[in-house]
C-alpha cells in the first residue's frame, strides 16, 4: 500500500494537474481511509516515502490536533459518505507517536463517520519503536492489525539498506505484537539489494516463516531517485540491483512461504486463509479512499489529489482552510479503466471480466481486444473461470504486460 500512494502519482496516463475543491469531487460512499504520519528516526537509505526526522513533542501534537481537523472538514461534507472497512496509518513512522495520539485519530474517525463492526485498522510499525506495552495501548485504542517493517533478519543486510534494528529486535517486536494480543500481524521484507547473498534470503525467509505472522508482503529493492542508494549505485559505491537475482528470489519466497501455508495473492503479498489485508485489496481494486496528513493521496471515482507534504505547508493549509490538498489530477473513464486493469492483473485472481466492463466500461477491454489476444497467445495472460489474469511465468512482468496494455 504505501508503494501505492507514491507510485500512482508517476501514472504513465496523461492528467492535467488542477486546484481540488472538495466540494467538486464526485459523491457517492467510501470505504477507506489512510493516515499519513511523516516523521522517521531515520531515513533509510532506499526510502522515497515522504518522511522527515525531526520532531519534537511539541510538533507531533500539533501533527495530530491538525488531522484531527482535517478529518472534521471530510466529515462535514455532504455529497460524501465514509464509513470506512480499513483505516490505515503508513508513514513515515506511524508508531512514533504515542498510542493516546493514534487513538484519538482513530476515535474521531469512528465517531465521525461510524465503521462496519469488523473494521480493518492498521499501523506500519518500526522494530525499534514498539514494546508490548505499547502494542496493548494500541490495540486499546481500536488497532487491529500490524504491519512491522523487519526488512531483513541479517544484520550486513539490515546495515547496508540503512535500518537501525537488529535482527534480534525484528523478532521482539513481532513477538511482542503476539503477546499484546494482535492475531492479524504483517511482516514486511525487502529482497534482492545488493548487500544480500542467496543464503541471506534462505535465512530471513526461514525466520519470517518461524514467527509465524498471519500476512508476509516481499517487495523487491527499487533505487529510486533522490535517495541516498541511489546516489550510492550512480557514483559506483554500490552495485546496482539485478533484476534476474530478484526474479530468483521471489521464486524462492513464493515457494517457502506457499510450503509453509501461506498463499499469494497478489504479486507481493502472501497471507494465511482469511487474512488478505483489505486495504491491499482495496488499491489494487482501483478504489475510493480518503488521506489525510502531510503528503498522504486519495481518490474517488477518477480524481486523485495529494496534501501538501512539508509540515510547515500542510499546517499553514489546515489552519487557514481546513484542508490541506495541494494538486489533483483527473483521469477520464477510459484511462481510469487502463489504470484499473494494469492494478487488477497485479493480482493473483486477475479481472473479473463481467464485472470489470460493467465498472469501467465494456469499451476498456473490447478497445485492447488485439493486445490481450497477442499477450494471450504469447503465454503470459489467461482467460479462467470468467477473469482475466497473468500467468505463473508472467508474475514478475506484470509492469511490461501493463505497458502492452495502457
Amino acid at each position: 500500500p504505501r508503494r501505492l500512494q507514491s507510485s500512482l502519482m508517476l501514472s504513465l496516463l496523461d492528467a492535467e494537474p488542477q486546484s481540488l475543491d472538495p466540494l467538486a469531487l464526485p459523491g457517492g460512499e467510501v470505504e477507506a481511509l489512510y493516515v499519513h504520519v511523516p516523521f522517521c528516526f531515520h531515513k533509510c537509505h532506499y526510502c522515497d516515502f515522504y518522511s522527515i526526522t525531526r520532531q519534537t513533542p511539541e510538533r507531533m501534537e500539533r501533527f495530530v490536533n491538525l488531522v484531527l481537523r482535517e478529518t472534521a472538514m471530510w466529515a462535514r461534507l455532504p455529497h460524501i459518505a465514509l464509513r470506512p472497512r480499513t483505516i490505515f496509518f503508513g508513514g513515515g513512522t506511524p508508531t512514533i507517536l504515542a498510542p493516546e495520539q493514534l487513538g484519538r485519530i482513530v476515535e474521531a474517525i469512528e465517531s465521525r463517520f461510524g465503521v462496519i463492526a469488523d473494521v480493518e485498522v492498521t499501523a506500519e510499525a518500526n522494530p525499534e519503536t514498539v514494546d508490548e506495552a505499547k502494542f496493548r495501548a494500541m490495540r486499546s485504542h481500536g488497532f487491529n492489525r500490524i504491519s512491522i517493517g523487519v526488512q531483513s533478519l541479517v544484520g550486513r543486510v539490515l546495515a547496508g539498506l540503512g535500518r537501525t534494528h537488529s535482527a534480534d529486535v525484528a523478532r521482539d517486536a513481532v513477538h511482542a505484537a503476539r503477546a499484546a494480543g494482535f492475531d492479524d500481524v504483517n511482516v514486511d521484507v525487502i529482497y534482492g539489494s545488493p548487500w544480500e547473498t542467496d543464503e541471506d534470503w534462505s535465512t530471513t525467509l526461514a525466520g519470517v516463516v518461524d514467527l509465524n505472522p498471519d500476512h508476509v508482503s516481499a517487495y523487491a529493492l527499487t533505487v529510486e531517485e533522490a535517495t541516498p542508494l541511489a546516489t550510492l549505485v550512480r557514483t559506483g559505491r554500490v552495485a546496482d540491483v539485478d533484476p534476474d537475482v530478484q526474479a530468483d528470489r521471489h521464486s524462492v519466497a513464493d515457494e517457502a512461504l506457499s510450503a509453509a501455508g501461506y498463499g499469494r495473492y497478489e504479486i507481493s503479498n502472501w497471507a494465511r486463509p482469511g487474512r488478505a489485508s483489505r486495504h491491499n485489496g482495496l488499491y489494487w481494486s482501483a478504489g475510493d479512499y480518503i488521506g489525510v496528513g502531510a503528503g498522504a493521496h486519495g481518490h474517488i471515482d477518477g480524481r486523485r489529489w495529494w496534501n501538501e507534504r512539508l509540515p510547515r505547508d500542510y499546517i499553514a493549509s489546515v489552519l487557514s482552510r481546513q484542508e490541506a490538498v495541494a494538486g489533483d489530477e483527473y483521469l477520464p473513464a477510459d484511462k481510469r479503466g487502463g489504470e484499473a486493469l494494469m492494478l487488477g492483473l497485479r493480482l493473483r485472481s486477475g479481472i473479473p471480466v463481467d464485472g470489470f466492463a460493467r465498472r469501467f466500461g465494456a469499451r476498456v477491454l473490447d478497445e485492447r481486444a488485439g493486445q490481450i489476444d497477442d499477450l494471450v497467445e504469447a503465454g503470459l495472460l489467461e482467460r479462467a473461470e470468467g477473469c482475466l489474469r497473468l500467468t505463473e511465468r508472467a508474475t514478475l512482468l506484470a509492469n511490461e504486460v501493463a505497458a502492452r496494455l495502457l
